[in-house]
């Protein structure tokens, strides 16, 4: 085993033995119109939305290996094989949820109203006479002394709860948020389903409801309605699901207001005292009815891995993870139009961040012997990012290569198709010393590093590199989508607004023919960069303020 030692560098970590070089002949390989060569197959009516456990799975997995293969690289699993086995279970709910309140039976309409699914193995899951509680954003936060359930016992109860971080006024400047509760305008992980769910689950809750608003989630009902009216999928496990309690669901604004209005509370009154670090958790006059009917099956579905070897006797068993998710949300045959018009392509999200990861294999092939990556890179397509990041989370927890010995994880999740860019956005930002690195390749392309321009999306959150840096990897994930060269002032906002509002999650994320990949080779060009360095040796750090330094702390052991 390699002995992984922080190394003795300059401001910019640029370290002995690191590339001197510009390896042009690797960064002239990625090209805008292979990009789009790769988008096209993997966003086709063939491929069928890359849903886990479908033969669109079979036909990516089968794509991605023979497109390795043919680049010269190695399998990436040691015992030989393309693939890392993801053992999972697959539910399709036909849910019915109702609540009683004042001697009245109130059924919603799914998945108009609502969507839930069940986290118990079995194909039926049924709660009767759930007492329904309004736990505000059902945030424990203890650096923040923040406690949303104030000892409440929710044991078998249902929890009803906002979406997002408490968004509190700044005191000295009320049309801003407080920069020392939350982060202020950023998500914090406080802020993501997943906590929601886990914490709910933790407590004992039966049930965890959360309220969709379009604008703190950044997002229309529509994207909430796609993914809840699919197959649902979940880690193997034995036992519960500690992520979710057995009923996790979100529920429509207009009848969150109408159930809690029927109980005797005005919505805007309460989202306001929830604001508050005396707020107390509402037990509702209302109890709540769930039958979640499934379909259920177990699967193995795939991470796809492959290797380039390190060139450094030693350096060679350290190793830089480039990481793209390669699955989407499959058909809703439910869907009016043609078959195509079901199918969700999911061509941005993530055909075009799988097409990046066959570049970045492609560009490391195409560099001279003399200046082969002394570390190894291995190339994870992942599985089940769209599920809840079950691909990533199993791979941090089921690691192919030691994680002691893995330096840094470089995330793909999207790539910028709407041109080239005067910055590039560094979603996570401030954490780690690959900050440095990224702005120093970007100056060399005569562009700038800037945070992330929408901190309130919580992207850090919610993308694969998360599950890395929860198992204490330093990770860099970037966006492009500000900054655009020849574009009038709104046309970032234009393009990506109207994706998210549009597209995101939807069958219409196709391939458009107004696409201009010029900045995804920008960006491509600027992730080999970073990992090259770091493949020769430079070793990302975490910052002393990121909440992953103990883990990296850990993971060093």
């Amino acid at each position: 085993m390699a002995t992984l030692r922080p190394l003795l560098c300059s401001t910019l970590l640029v370290c002995a033995g690191a590339q001197a070089q510009s390896p042009d002949a690797a960064l002239a390989s990625i090209k805008a119109d292979e990009l789009l060569q790769h988008i096209k197959v993997l966003a086709s009516d063939e491929f069928e939305g890359r849903a886990p456990g479908s033969i669109g799975e079979a036909r990516t997995v089968d794509y991605l290996k023979q497109q390795f293969r043919q680049l010269g690289l190695r399998s990436g699993n040691p015992d030989g094989s393309w693939v890392q086995g993801v053992p999972m279970r697959g539910q399709k709910p036909v849910p019915q949820f109702s609540y009683k309140v004042n001697g009245k039976q109130v059924s919603l309409k799914f998945p108009d109203d609502y969507v839930a699914h069940s986290t118990t193995p079995g194909d039926h899951a049924q709660i009767r006479g759930s007492d329904i509680v309004f736990v505000g954003y059902g945030v424990q936060a203890p650096e923040y002394d923040w406690d949303d359930y104030k000892g409440l016992d929710v044991k078998g109860k249902t929890l009803l709860m906002l979406i997002n971080d408490p968004a509190i006024p700044d005191p000295n400047n009320p049309e801003q948020l407080d920069p020392a509760m939350f982060k202020g305008k950023a998500m914090t992980y406080y802020g993501r389903w997943t906590y929601k769910y886990e914490i709910a689950a933790k407590l004992g809750a039966a049930a965890a409801i959360i309220i969709h608003e379009t604008k703190p989630a950044a997002y229309p009902w529509d994207v909430v309605r796609s993914g809840g009216v699919g197959e649902h999928f979940s880690l193997q496990r034995k036992g519960a699901d500690p992520d979710a309690p057995t009923v996790p669901g979100w529920i429509q604004l207009d009848r969150a207001r109408e159930l809690l209005s029927a109980a005797g509370y005005d919505f805007d009154q309460l989202k306001q005292q929830a604001l508050k670090k005396d707020f107390q958790p509402v037990v509702l006059k209302a109890r709540a009815d769930f039958q979640i009917d499934n379909q259920t099956r177990s699967l193995k579905s795939n991470n796809v891995v492959a290797l380039i070897e390190g060139s450094d006797p030693k350096l060679k068993h350290e190793y830089v993870i480039y990481s793209a998710h390669w699955d989407h949300l499959g058909i809703d045959t439910r869907l009016p139009g043609s078959r195509t018009e079901q199918i969700y392509h999911g061509a941005l999200d993530n055909a075009s961040g799988t097409a990046a990861l066959l570049a970045l294999a492609k560009a490391y092939k195409a560099l001279p012997a003399a200046q082969a990556p002394k570390r190894s890179i291995l190339f994870l397509a992942t599985t089940a990012e769209e599920r809840g990041l079950l691909g990533a989370k199993y791979y941090a927890t089921h690691p192919l290569v030691p994680l002691r010995q893995t330096v840094a994880n470089i995330n793909i999740d999207g790539i910028n198709a709407w041109g080239k860019t005067a910055q590039i956005e560094n979603v996570t930002s401030g954490h780690s010393s690959i900050d440095e690195l990224l702005a120093k390749y970007a100056a060399a392309q005569g562009r700038k590093m800037e945070n992330d321009s929408r901190p309130e999306l919580g992207s850090f959150y919610r993308a694969d590199q998360l599950e890395f840096a929860r198992a204490g990897v330093p990770v860099l994930y970037t966006k492009a989508r500000s900054g655009y060269l020849d574009r009038p002032d709104n046309y970032a906002a234009e393009v990506v607004n109207h994706y998210v509002a549009h597209d995101y999650h939807q069958t219409s994320d196709i391939v458009r023919t107004d696409w201009d990949f010029s900045g995804g080779v920008q960006d491509i060009g600027l992730l080999f960069q970073v990992g090259l360095e770091i493949a020769n040796g430079t070793t990302p750090q975490w910052h002393d303020g990121s909440e992953f330094k103990a883990a990296g702390a850990r993971r060093l052991r």
